[in-house]
């Protein structure tokens, strides 16, 4: 049995499916999915069927319950020519090894020595910002927190190649985007305009990527960071060590998921903030009352509980992976409904978040709303901005400290206030960017 005799779905064509629909607007197809058919919604992408899931249990089910009878789903397996066999697309007793070797580098006691190259780290940044300046928001978020993991993970400085990976980057972004909306995949070797552009950005990012690691294994220096704990790991069973590409796909994989999502909630944050005074209000008492002036530290988080509640808010309605995805490997089930192997599964974050029956006024930006509790009320996984179940992000602790500590020593220095007259839209690349950008002018606390 499958979706298709199980679930409703959207009349599609014969041979496309609701393809097109996907194609033209993802966001708003998952929004009418959701909308029209239920907490299960069968639809058809050409040759692929596929299962929305929308309700928090069922999505327990698929990330945690029952998470051993899926794999990450073939639009995530997208990035392989990029990450490699890294934590996010490895899968059984390889991803477990490769998780219990990068998970200390995340552990509670090293976030203190993190918080402090953070909050150095945006200070460095702030003293090239200017009164009155105007700058492109994400540009600058995307640039930071680069400079931020590269440190702090690395013990690298690429700031000089900062320009260069952004532009990579968005390279890579774009090609993600246009191999999910076709059914025609050319191989990466295919030297058709979009792959050798794509294969550029990558070259570029690996040369940066084995430059550090090349330093490291030359110096033979053990900094304690993740990147010490990757070059001195040893096998269990024959006591080797990983090799250059094995420490290299580790290293892109965090370097890449570890910047680009933290910069996104940081620029969707900003938006948010610039849209309603009240709430950039709020945030500016908090840091009068909690920092006197002064640069946060990690003993300070508990005071800057209000911050945190601005970026879990962010968050919520600006998802970073605004879509998780699954594929069966066996007949499992969902709901109750049975899938058979093959069929991909996939949570659209995006819509969960902002789901009524969940959130009171969902469509608002309404900080406080987590003030008494909400997180502790809610269905487990009707708020997952960083998945669940054994797959949940690594550093999702880290990305909270990080995008807090950013937020609070730019808002101690400065007010971000938006550019008129501009219309910004979220894009689904692999990360929900938003496009063209967001203008604000800077104004001196």
């Amino acid at each position: 049995m499958s979706p298709a005799t199980l679930a409703p779905g959207p009349r599609g064509t014969l041979l496309l499916g609701n393809f097109r629909d996907f194609g033209r607007d993802q966001l708003g197809f998952y929004e009418s999915c959701a909308r029209g058919h239920g907490d299960l919604v069968r639809v058809r992408l050409g040759p692929r069927r596929l299962l929305l899931v929308f309700h928090p249990d069922a999505i327990e089910e698929v990330l945690a319950t029952r998470s051993r009878d899926y794999v990450k789903s073939p639009g995530v397996r997208l990035l392989r020519s990029l990450l490699g066999d890294g934590l996010l697309l490895s899968e059984g007793e390889v991803w477990l090894r490769q998780r219990r070797l990068v998970q200390p580098a995340f552990h509670r006691q090293r976030l203190a020595e993190y918080a402090r190259i953070m909050t150095a780290a945006t200070e460095r940044r702030l003293e090239g910002w200017t009164d009155g300046q105007v700058i492109d928001v994400n540009a600058e978020m995307l640039g930071l927190t680069q400079d931020i993991v590269a440190r702090t993970l690395f013990g690298a400085d690429v700031s000089r190649e900062s320009a260069a990976i952004a532009q990579a980057v968005q390279v890579l972004m774009e090609d993600f985007s246009s191999r999910l909306h076709t059914l025609r995949l050319l191989p990466w070797w295919v030297p058709t305009p979009g792959n050798l552009r794509a294969n550029r950005a990558i070259r570029d990012l690996d040369a940066l990527v084995y430059r550090i690691i090349e330093g490291r294994r030359r110096s033979g220096e053990d900094r304690g960071d993740l990147l010490s704990m990757l070059l001195h790991a040893q096998d269990a069973d024959d006591g080797s060590g990983m090799t250059d590409r094995q420490v290299r796909d580790e290293v892109m994989t965090l370097f890449m998921a570890g910047h680009e999502t933290t910069a996104v909630a940081l620029a969707w944050t900003w938006l948010l903030l610039g849209q309603q005074p009240a709430a950039e209000a709020g945030l500016g008492e908090t840091l009068a009352a909690a920092l006197d002036g002064r640069v946060p530290t990690a003993e300070d988080l508990p005071r800057l509980a209000y911050a945190e509640h601005v970026v879990s808010e962010a968050m919520r309605l600006y998802p970073p992976a605004y879509a998780l995805g699954r594929q069966a490997i066996r007949r499992t089930a969902v709901a109750g409904h049975t899938l058979g192997r093959g069929v991909i599964v996939v949570v659209p974050t995006w819509v969960v978040h902002r789901d009524p029956r969940w959130f009171a006024d969902p469509l608002a930006f309404r900080p406080e709303r987590w003030a008494d509790g909400l997180a502790r009320r809610l269905p487990r996984y009707a708020y997952a901005p960083f998945g669940g179940g054994p797959r949940q992000c690594v550093g999702n602790a880290f990305a909270m400290m990080e995008a807090v500590l950013i937020l609070v020593t730019i808002a101690r220095r400065f007010r971000l206030v938006l550019e008129p007259d501009q219309r910004v839209t979220p894009v689904p690349y692999v990360t929900l960017r938003p496009e063209p950008g967001i203008r604000a002018r800077l104004v001196r606390r």
